[in-house]
């Protein structure tokens, strides 16, 4: 039986991922700097690709860095 988690954006009922929301992105990170999968972090697919595109744009602003270490 499978256990049903929710997902934490529409739980607390986001509507819109912010970019310069940089803890809230850094939480969907490797350590690596690479997204993590909506597996893993019990995300909808909706708002799995409004996380990447915030994540790609918050990379390009200077805000998140590509790779960590």
């Amino acid at each position: 039986m499978k256990r049903k988690v929710d997902c934490y954006f529409t739980k607390n009922q986001i509507k819109e991922i912010d970019y310069r929301d940089v803890a809230l992105l850094s939480r969907y990170l490797t350590n690596w700097g690479k997204i993590k999968s909506a597996k893993e972090t019990n995300t909808s697919t909706k708002y799995q690709r409004l996380l990447a595109e915030a994540v790609k744009r918050a990379r390009y602003m200077g805000l998140l860095a590509y790779t960590k270490r």
